[in-house]
């Protein structure tokens, strides 16, 4: 039993009793912690403000027996307030969220790479300089990347031969040659496949300057992939607008 303190990012509440919520943040030092926020819901409570999800966070945990209790808690900075009179913005921030819950899934395994790309992209939607979707498809692409799911852009997934490849399969891992393409392989467009590459670098340049239908095939692609590696899925992605 005792206390600790760690910074993190509120993805998630849900009501617990009549005055109490369970707070799921993704710390930088512990990863992804589910505590309990004491009387949180009542109008008189201290912090409740700083406890909803898209707030950028320090906390107080002390040691609980199964759950931990949040005793303080200090607002870094409060994204949603950028997001939520913007429904694209809002709807690609609830998906982010969404998504670094499901990547990350291990409770108290530290992963503070998956924290800080959080945090980035929460601030490039809230800054608004990039298409929201694009900002979405970067931040999951990134985190899947992060989380050991190498995707395959410049080169065969399976064989290791240079590219370009007109291919992509979900289940080999990316792009794939003419050899080792698998049936039910896609055929996305050299410009959709590009984009996906530029998502990866953070190549804005070329992202931000691509077509609307390459930025849906992309979206497409990358749900797939996410949908293949991430058992439950990510279920607010059908609320994002497209591109």
């Amino acid at each position: 039993m005792g206390l600790y303190r760690d910074e993190g990012v509120v993805l998630r509440t849900q009501k617990l009793g009549e005055a109490d919520r369970i707070i799921t943040v993704l710390t930088r030092g512990a990863g992804l912690v589910r505590a309990v926020g004491k009387g949180v819901r009542r109008t008189r409570s201290r912090f409740g403000a700083r406890l909803e999800p898209f707030t950028h966070v320090d906390l107080q945990f002390h040691t609980g027996r199964t759950l931990d209790v949040i005793t303080q808690a200090e607002t870094r900075r409060a994204y949603g307030a950028a997001l939520v009179n913007h429904y694209p913005r809002y709807t690609a921030g609830i998906a982010m969220l969404e998504g670094a819950q499901q990547v990350v899934h291990v409770e108290r395994e530290p992963a503070p790479r998956q924290f800080l790309l959080l945090i980035g992209g929460l601030r490039a939607l809230g800054e608004g300089e990039h298409d929201p979707r694009l900002v979405l498809d970067a931040y999951l692409l990134r985190s899947l990347v992060t989380a050991g799911f190498a995707l395959a852009v410049d080169e065969c997934a399976q064989c290791g031969v240079p590219g370009p490849h007109g291919v992509f399969s979900v289940q080999s891992g990316g792009t794939v040659c003419r050899d080792c393409r698998p049936p039910g392989a896609a055929t996305p467009a050299r410009e959709t496949l590009a984009l996906m590459a530029a998502l990866i670098s953070g190549d804005w340049s070329t992202a931000d300057t691509s077509e609307q239908r390459h930025r849906r095939e992309c979206s497409g692609l990358v749900a797939a992939y996410l949908q293949w590696h991430v058992e439950n899925g990510i279920r607010s992605l059908r609320l994002v607008e497209p591109s």
